[in-house]
């Protein structure tokens, strides 16, 4: 798609994307609990939007003719505009031939709007610099910011705004970009269209201009509560997955950017963000269970990650820490019996819930009670295996659990609970230890010391518990001792497998 070295958030555009509009913001909060219909069309967006046609992508040896670059940027000169006038001063008259004439090719725009043509075309061509540059050299932003102050059109203004998105992710034009008179205020503006296609590459243009180097003076032009408040209520309304990806990227670009989240991430959370995000993964859970819904694992993926990326900033923290929503959206997670079916989310679960328990003291005793709760836990080792950091997260949540599990009394009913799970999970347990042996000669990282701790408090929790049993069972008589005697000979090998492993 792009003529150069791809750019981050690049896009190519050459075919018409779905016309999926939005329902008016007010009729929306008016309507309250309305069917799913309400609010953003049901209709999934290609998840990217189409490539260009092949006789106009360029690939690293082509080389486009600068003149047919700026023929392309006349034919979307607003007639009788003050850039038409412009435009025609620095360019003058021009030429007879189409802007299809090009290398001899025939025209093929038959069946299709002039304007839509070569706007997709130049949208392909913003991704090269070279051809940015030109672009900005002959007064395409002015082009682009006169269209989208006339026209009535979503495709048009979708057109104008990724052309600017693919400009923008160029760093050095930029500050050239933003300096441009009217951009901002206008870019802005287009977060209160109800169109998806244009919001989704107005955050893409918004994510790629926070990533830059004249990411504050975005930022502060995004302050204003109505902003703010439009951009979650995007968030939370949206039915269209691309929609939901550029917008919470959008938000990911808020934190990722220190000098960002110094400004927007606390007004975001005075407005509600956290509870936002929440409620829009509650929703989308219980969706699971509606097999009549849209297949919505790439939306719960977005979610979740942004919501892992929110639990390990210091602002956020506090509030999720104290939502009993999170909690039991992350305890149903855990729950659910195909642990297949969600393997994606559950890095993400453990390490948000990892984050919330290292201060929530207060949700601790509940869960370290909830047997359903823990098995779940062990039957997410085997899909975090190959991921550090939630492995890491993994064991240190049931190092915890287990040890607030110590400290209650446990009644023998309860005790023989905990020991009929802890046996029905030892070949998970062992196969993960087993896997990663760690050299000894090697010297640890602070996350692997970090690990370590887990399991070796985790071993010795269960370890207790063992012990515990096993002398409760010592008191039995020999007839009830004989019907428990496989187990007992169980335990002990759990018992004796823990103690002996060399973490």
């Amino acid at each position: 798609m792009s003529p150069s070295t791809p750019q981050e958030g690049v896009l190519g555009e050459g075919e018409p994307a779905r016309d999926e509009v939005l329902q008016p913001q007010q009729e929306g909060e008016e309507a309250g609990e309305q069917e799913e219909d309400d609010g953003f069309e049901e209709d999934e967006a290609p998840t990217h939007l189409p490539f260009a046609p092949s006789s106009v992508l360029l690939d690293d040896t082509t080389t486009v003719d600068p003149s047919y670059t700026i023929s392309l940027i006349r034919q979307l000169l607003p007639q009788g505009s003050n850039v038409e006038k412009e435009f025609s001063a620095k360019q003058g008259a021009p030429e007879e031939k189409g802007v299809n004439s090009d290398n001899g090719e025939s025209a093929q725009l038959e069946d299709k709007d002039p304007w839509e043509e070569c706007g997709c075309i130049l949208w392909d061509l913003a991704a090269s610099k070279p051809q940015a540059e030109l672009m900005m050299n002959n007064l395409v932003l002015e082009v682009l910011l006169a269209n989208l102050h006339v026209t009535e059109s979503p495709r048009v203004k979708e057109i104008c705004i990724g052309i600017m998105g693919n400009l923008a992710c160029h760093e050095s034009l930029v500050n050239a970009i933003s300096m441009q008179n009217g951009l901002t205020a206008t870019v802005v503006n287009q977060l209160f269209l109800d169109d998806s296609a244009c919001l989704s590459e107005t955050f893409r243009f918004l994510a790629a201009v926070l990533r830059s180097s004249a990411s504050v003076s975005w930022a502060e032009a995004l302050l204003p509560d109505e902003i703010l408040l439009r951009v979650l209520w995007i968030v939370g309304n949206t039915l269209n997955s691309t929609l939901l990806e550029k917008s919470i990227d959008f938000l990911s670009t808020v934190i990722d950017n220190q000098d960002v989240t110094a400004i927007l991430l606390q007004p975001l959370i005075k407005v509600g963000l956290v509870d936002h995000v929440i409620s829009l993964l509650a929703s989308e859970i219980e969706k699971l269970s509606d097999e009549s819904k849209f297949d919505r694992s790439a939306s719960i993926d977005l979610i979740l990650n942004f919501i892992e990326e929110l639990s390990a900033t210091d602002n956020c923290f506090e509030l999720m820490s104290s939502s009993d929503q999170l909690i039991q959206v992350l305890d149903k997670i855990i729950k659910l019996p195909d642990k297949l079916e969600v393997s994606s989310y559950c890095a993400s679960v453990v390490v948000i819930l990892a984050n919330l328990l290292a201060d929530g003291k207060h949700t601790v005793p509940s869960l370290s009670h909830d047997l359903p709760f823990l098995e779940g836990l062990f039957d997410i080792l085997p899909l975090v295996c190959d991921d550090n950091q939630a492995r890491n997260a993994l064991w240190c949540i049931l190092a915890r659990l287990l040890a607030q599990a110590q400290g209650i009394d446990m009644n023998s009913s309860s005790l023989e609970r905990f020991v009929s799970l802890l046996l029905s999970k030892f070949t998970l347990i062992k196969d993960d230890l087993e896997s990663h042996r760690v050299d000894k000669e090697v010297e640890l990282s602070a996350e692997d010391a970090y690990l370590k701790h887990g399991i070796s408090a985790s071993l010795s929790m269960i370890c207790r518990i063992m012990e515990r049993w096993i002398a409760d069972k010592s008191s039995l008589s020999e007839e009830e001792a004989a019907l428990t005697q496989s187990t007992i000979e169980n335990a002990r090998k759990l018992l004796n497998y823990c103690q002996n492993y060399d973490v």
